[in-house]
């Protein structure tokens, strides 16, 4: 076996089989001026989140959870086998150290010893089995099948489970850190989904669906170093400036999705500060592939050339953010493709592809709410009015906020959506492209796209499998079914009673979905 985690903090020369530890995005450092002197962190007091985001149809189901709302509430009380540090490397969790065999198909984890559930009871590795396993096999459900389907074999050897894959995967330890793989207790070889159990930092004290949730401290959490607050109150508040002036009036300490349009006003409030934190998270327009006119890669191909990027990231951002290139991948990814020519607004191009179509004008709907993603009702305008120069004429229609992602995602042919990104690309790909994956929100189904997912996941060689993710790339601009125009900056505010960390995550948002873990009062 080659020993790819050392167990001290570091990994051993082939690093994951040569970079893949680099995919995870880097900490950002916060400036004086934002960070402000902090004492050491300390246990006590309570604090009240509020997140633009959650649904009356959430669940404690693992596999279901898809909104930033059950994600920091369920990653709170839960823990995985692997974490995305806040500096990006992977760092053992439930895992203490993993290794693999040369190929990378064989992946042996030792569990950690001396943790228990809420519940009292001790955690085994076959809990671990039991709680990967859910999301596996043809009947399962779970958003997180496409990234353990090719896992085809689970067994517990004493103290360690070990994964056979189908074939060699460079970032397999990497997908054990998604929040979907929580590890929760187990009977008979099956754990019950929708159990309030865990053995994260905190323990539900009660929870109202896309509501508000209370949690509290655990006090036999196995790390001493995290779990600060006593109490934490989690409030789903999607209208944007009843979050903003509820932290300004004091009724909650932290809110993420902060009102760009209005973040001069919040900036300006005493004792709150504005925390813009740069990842992979993209705002996007899908298409249905399987639904005319979008089964036609001509006008998928208009339609992306009919948005003006520049225009989004000024006015709907704020400058908090970048534009985006139809592609899944901030430019700070080791992979990302940097020949790829960058798509600009061009009517004439756009106009092009109409005809290549076998069109003059083009009529379709715009399904978007604000809780697809903050300024997407606006977004949608600022495209129809841009798209109708080439002949495009989209037709915004505005949709409850409320169960958007229920009755509007995935089943409208053209919605609004967005991605927190993922640590690497054969994860993001895996969820989101893949045909297939359960969360291919656009149904693309590339035959070519599927190959190179496969062969690049297994290959060791770098500059090869940089080469195929390369391809991977311009497939996705250029025949996939998603318009991604911008990538915003995790934009979030808090109060002075709130420490942060001198790192904050960049991975998912609110510091890898930790920060109830990670942050403390000041």
């Amino acid at each position: 076996m080659s020993n790819f985690f050392n167990g001290n903090g570091g990994f051993s020369r082939r690093g994951l089989l040569k970079g893949a530890t680099a995919m995870g995005a880097a900490g950002l450092i916060l400036p004086a001026s934002v960070r402000r002197a902090m004492a050491e962190p300390k246990r006590g007091g309570s604090v009240r989140i509020a997140v633009a985001s959650g649904n009356t149809t959430d669940s404690y189901d693992p596999g279901t959870w898809d909104s930033v709302y059950t994600q920091i509430f369920n990653t709170a009380r839960n823990n995985t086998l692997t974490e995305v540090a806040p500096d990006g490397s992977l760092v053992p969790e439930l895992a203490e150290s993993w290794e693999a065999s040369e190929d990378a198909a064989t992946w042996t984890f030792k569990i950690r010893e001396g943790v228990t559930f809420h519940s009292g009871k001790t955690m085994t590795p076959d809990d671990v089995a039991a709680s990967i396993n859910y999301h596996r096999g043809e009947e399962a459900k779970s958003a997180a099948k496409p990234y353990v389907d090719p896992i085809t074999d689970i067994k517990v050897d004493g103290q360690n489970v070990v994964f056979s894959l189908s074939g060699g995967n460079a970032d397999f330890p990497y997908i054990l850190a998604d929040y979907h793989l929580v590890i929760l207790p187990s009977s008979d070889g099956k754990i019950d989904p929708l159990t309030s159990d865990g053995c994260g930092g905190y323990i539900v004290d009660s929870w109202e669906q896309g509501v508000s949730g209370k949690l509290k401290r655990n006090p036999n959490y196995w790390k001493s170093d995290r779990a600060w607050f006593d109490e934490v109150e989690l409030l789903s508040i999607v209208d944007s400036a009843a979050r903003q002036n509820a932290l300004i009036t004091g009724e909650v300490d932290l809110i993420d999705n902060v009102d760009l349009n209005t973040v001069t006003l919040l900036q300006r409030a005493p004792g709150i500060t504005i925390l813009p934190v740069a990842g992979n998270q993209h705002y996007v327009f899908v298409m249905d592939t399987r639904a005319g006119p979008f089964d036609n890669n001509n006008v998928r191909q208009a339609l992306k050339y009919g948005i003006d990027r520049q225009e989004l990231v000024d006015k709907i951002l704020q400058g908090y953010g970048s534009i985006g290139n139809d592609i899944p991948m901030g430019a700070q990814q080791p992979f990302y493709n940097t020949d790829l020519e960058q798509k600009t607004y061009d009517p004439d191009k756009a106009k092009f592809y109409l005809k290549e179509a076998g069109m003059d004008t083009l009529d379709v709907q715009l399904s978007v709410a604000d809780s697809a993603f903050a300024g997407a009702v606006d977004a949608g305008v600022l495209y129809s009015e841009r798209a109708a120069a080439a002949g495009i004429n989209i037709e915004v229609v505005r949709e409850p906020s409320d169960g958007y992602w229920d009755n509007v995602w995935m089943k409208k042919p053209f919605c609004a959506s967005y991605w927190g990104g993922r640590p690497t690309p054969d994860l993001m790909f895996s969820v989101a492209y893949q045909g297939g994956a359960p969360w291919n929100e656009s149904f693309w189904d590339n035959g070519r796209f599927n190959e190179l997912l496969v062969a690049a996941r297994s290959e060791l060689d770098e500059d090869k499998r940089r080469e195929m993710y390369w391809e991977m790339q311009d497939l996705c601009a250029n025949e996939g079914g998603t318009v991604i125009p911008m990538f915003a900056n995790y934009v979030m505010a808090h109060t002075d009673k709130v420490g942060v960390p001198e790192v904050v995550g960049t991975n998912q948002g609110m510091d890898g979905l930790r920060m109830i873990e990670r942050w403390w009062l000041a």
